[in-house]
């Protein structure tokens, strides 16, 4: 049996909030972990490229890469798998039980997980996942080249996608359930309006997914109407990853966290918290505080 490495700081979660969080209490000399889930920089590894974070260029998956070396030359840890459940206390250390079968422990834990996209609730949606249903243009668009695609939503996430489509596939349809895209930036919406490929569908959202005998898609909106296309990339949205917290644990109708919901020696940082923008700028900056919040407790303790 391993025996059981008591850490200052772990981490839950490898985007920017967490990998911030974990450069400030390294370079703090506190015995840092981050548990870094299924993939590195999380939501940030799917932009291509990223255009709002000041002083970067390059796509999120580079940054995300870069601030991991940057955490790792200060002596951050970094461990890819999630966490399933959280016991324990500051005084005789968290407990958390990842999926890898191990069991890390914790004098303080930052929360970091961020958010997922939500899911379609309609009927076929399930069915169709992964079989012309996305949920990740960045991912999936390059099987769509030269074909035909909607994008479901509204915000900039929506509209990103549809100017990242637009580069592949022969023609893109917003489906959006308002009359404007008022949630999403001027600079997204003026893109989208130039673009010839791009066709937007306001006043009307999805209510059925169903196959064509040549394995495309039907879909069926709430006039009635029914468009044929090759894929649905969804973007309505996300909701904070916190399913391994108990029920006891306060969150607002995202899931996400308050900090004044958690015991003494936990911090919360990025898209899981409650009331900031879903920014990578803003995951930053609040990966900063929960770094700093981390050492200033440690050190009341030593």
């Amino acid at each position: 049996m391993n025996d059981v490495v008591m850490y200052d700081v772990i981490i839950l979660g490898s985007g920017p909030a967490g990998l911030t969080a974990a450069l400030y209490t390294s370079r703090a000399n506190k015995k840092t972990l981050v548990l870094g889930g299924d993939r590195l920089g999380g939501q940030t590894a799917g932009i291509a490229v990223l255009e709002n974070y000041p002083g970067w260029a390059g796509s999120g998956s580079e940054l995300a890469e870069f601030m991991k070396k940057q955490a790792e030359t200060f002596g951050t840890e970094i461990v890819f798998t999630s966490a399933k459940s959280i016991d324990g206390d500051a005084d005789s250390g968290f407990n958390i039980l990842c999926d890898n079968g191990r069991r890390y422990v914790g004098r303080t834990v930052i929360i970091a997980t961020g958010a997922s996209p939500r899911r379609l609730q309609i009927e076929g949606a399930r069915e169709f996942m992964g079989k012309g249903v996305s949920y990740c243009a960045t991912c999936d668009g390059f099987f769509y080249h030269e074909k035909d695609v909607i994008v479901l939503g509204g915000g900039n996430s929506a509209l990103n996608d549809a100017l990242y489509l637009a580069d592949l596939a022969k023609s893109v349809k917003i489906v959006y359930r308002k009359g404007a895209f008022t949630r999403a930036e001027a600079v997204l919406r003026n893109r989208v309006a130039e673009r010839e490929n791009i066709e937007c569908l306001f006043n009307t959202d999805l209510t059925k997914i169903a196959a064509t005998d040549d394995e495309r898609l039907i879909v069926t909106t709430t006039d009635g109407a029914q468009i044929v296309t090759d894929g649905l990339f969804v973007a309505i949205g996300h909701e904070a990853n916190t399913d391994y917290l108990s029920e006891d644990v306060a969150r607002d109708n995202m899931g996400r966290l308050a900090q004044g919901s958690l015991p003494a020696g936990m911090f919360v940082a990025g898209d899981v918290e409650s009331g900031i923008k879903m920014q990578i700028a803003t995951a930053v900056g609040t990966g900063c505080s929960a770094g700093m919040d981390a050492i200033a407790y440690l050190n009341s303790k030593s």
